[in-house]
């Protein structure tokens, strides 16, 4: 069996991407939630702010907000939906 060749500009695509030096927010992994942030976390919930949003707000990733919110009993749905593709009666 014959090895394929392999350039160093294949290897260059394989080599994980750079961090950023300064990021806008850094999360608070593994942090335990406080009173205040779950608060939030249902205030901007009643308003229909979207999942990603809030999580930027709060600092903390999707998912975290996703899981707290199902443990809180917090839904994360929209409250009004939107007036479109609707069926007239």
């Amino acid at each position: 069996m014959a090895k394929a060749k392999v350039s160093k500009r294949s290897l260059a695509n394989l080599r994980p991407a750079k961090k950023k030096a300064n990021p806008k927010y850094t999360r608070q992994t593994g942090a335990a939630w406080t009173a205040a942030q779950v608060k939030e976390l249902k205030t901007l919930a009643r308003g229909n702010t979207p999942t990603r949003v809030i999580g930027l707000k709060l600092q903390r990733s999707e998912t975290s907000i996703r899981s707290k919110a199902q443990r809180e009993g917090i839904s994360l749905k929209p409250a009004n939906r939107s007036p479109y593709n609707r069926r007239k009666r």
